[in-house]
Order: structure tokens, then C-alpha cells, then sequence
């Protein structure tokens, strides 16, 4: 569950990593100067539309087949066998 989250703030803060070092590198701005005057509404509107093209493309192309029923975790002879998508 860490991971997923990780992945989500990567995914929201890689437009304003992306800015910051545009000013750095192309600017000359000093690092800790790249975001004075930063315009963080649009960050923050670019940042959402990455989060939620990563999330689509993550619920589209991954998981268990959709054409499969769910088979629930069953006990059998005092062993847990594991559910599934078959």
C-alpha cells in the first residue's frame, strides 16, 4: 500500500520537479529560488491530469483477466488455498 501511494505523489509532484528543473538548468535560477513565482495553479491542474492518466492506465492494462469469475480463498484439509481470477 506504501508503494501505491508513493507512486501517486511521484506521479502529482513530477510536474513541478519537471518545472523546477527547467528553471534551474535553462533560467540559471538558483535551486533554491526555482519556485518564486511559480505558477501553481497550473502545476497543480498538470500535476492532477498526470495522477489520474497513471491510475487509468494502472486500473486499464493491469489485473486479472476480465472475462474470469472470482474464485474466493478456500480451506481444504486444514490448508488455505488462494483465491483467484480463473
Amino acid at each position: 500500500m506504501l508503494r501505491v501511494i508513493l507512486i501517486n505523489i511521484l506521479l502529482f509532484l513530477l510536474p513541478f520537479l519537471v518545472y523546477a528543473a527547467y528553471v534551474v538548468w535553462v533560467k540559471g535560477v538558483a535551486p533554491n529560488r526555482a519556485m518564486a513565482g511559480a505558477p501553481f495553479l497550473w502545476l497543480v491542474i498538470a500535476g492532477l491530469v498526470v495522477l489520474f492518466v497513471g491510475l487509468f492506465t494502472l486500473v486499464d492494462f493491469t489485473g486479472g483477466d476480465r472475462e474470469g469469475r472470482y474464485q474466493p480463498s478456500v480451506l481444504e484439509d486444514g490448508v488455505i488455498k488462494p483465491g483467484g481470477i480463473n
